[in-house]
């Protein structure tokens, strides 16, 4: 199970755990959007200091039907207690947990200041 909070702008809040280059786990609190339906986003900065293997360049629409490029990498996640190898798109809003990411489990949100979030698998 992945607990989080809600924020006072009433956003989604896990933390995320990613291995650096060296197997290293670094934490980061990421945001929960749905509207996404990749894995997960980081900054650039975030990228560099893992040394996350870039993988390629891609296209993608966004949610107001724009079009932008992103920077595709390699990055391995510990996700409900399993390690998991995803892509992350490189994008520097703060990081964003996407609908691949939380595919096959259950999301409850407490949809208040400080309420509750809870990811776990379904059963």
């Amino acid at each position: 199970m992945i607990l989080g909070q809600v924020n006072p702008r009433l956003e989604a809040i896990i933390p995320v755990i990613i291995r650096d280059v060296a197997g290293q786990p670094i934490t980061r609190d990421a945001v929960i959007d749905t509207g996404f339906s990749g894995y997960l986003t980081l900054p650039q900065i975030t990228i560099t200091e893992l040394q996350l293997p870039f993988l390629s360049s891609r296209v993608f629409s966004l949610g107001n039907n724009a079009q932008a490029n992103f920077d595709i990498y390699m990055a391995t996640l510990l996700w409900d207690g399993q390690e998991r190898d995803i892509h992350v798109l490189a994008s520097e809003a703060a990081p964003l947990v996407g609908m691949l990411l939380l595919k096959g489990f259950r999301l409850t949100i407490d949809a208040v200041d400080g309420g509750e979030v809870r990811i776990e698998p379904r059963s």
